[in-house]
């Protein structure tokens, strides 16, 4: 059996601590996951680059790759962008490529590749008119967008707390990880069907 291809996005917000949890999670759900950072999630999750390589038998990635270098990874059959932060999905969502993680994200939408994003922001920055705009681009592209106060959205946490945190205290598996590979898992079969 040909194991499908999941190429895992993250932007540096709390949740990108969790990523190697969350590789295994999809490792034992049949993917191969390619990991990709933007440049300040791969300096946060440093001191892990070489262990995240390992684990999923593929060089980490946060920088695009010089002209005529060979391609590193499997093409995807699905991508994840989670955590997304404000600026990865503006940019994502406006065409703004500066970033390796944001610009293989924007290409893979623009090939029709599922795409499944999840964004981490707080109330303040949901406030701002620009972001609804981006969720909307992106849905409207055809990006199943995890975002709402609904059964599969993520309502934003309050400025100065990280998600998944109340009062002061961690509440474990607020940020909606088995939902993002579920929601990845059903735009591939939709896609397949």
């Amino acid at each position: 059996m040909t194991r499908t291809t999941l190429h895992l996005f993250c932007s540096a917000a709390p949740p990108v601590f969790d990523v190697a949890k969350v590789i295994e999670q999809a490792q034992a759900g049949g993917w191969d996951v390619c990991l990709g950072l933007t440049p300040d999630a791969a300096r946060w999750l440093e001191p892990s680059l070489d262990g995240l390589a390992v684990l999923t038998g593929h060089p980490v990635r946060f920088a695009y790759d010089r002209p005529g270098e060979p391609e590193i990874w499997p093409p995807a059959d699905a991508v994840l962008f989670a955590p997304v932060t404000f600026n990865s999905l503006n940019a994502c969502a406006l065409g703004l490529t500066s970033s390796f993680v944001v610009g293989a994200a924007a290409e893979a939408i623009g090939r029709g590749v599922p795409t499944v994003a999840v964004p981490c922001v707080n109330a303040a920055f949901a406030r701002h008119p620009q972001f609804e705009r981006s969720v909307e681009t992106l849905r409207s592209a055809g990006v199943a967008v995890l975002y709402g106060y609904g059964e599969n959205g993520l309502a934003p946490h309050e400025p100065g707390r990280v998600q998944g945190q109340e009062h002061g205290q961690e509440q474990a598996g607020m940020y909606p990880w088995g939902a993002a590979l579920d929601m990845v898992g059903a735009q591939v079969a939709a896609g397949r069907s």
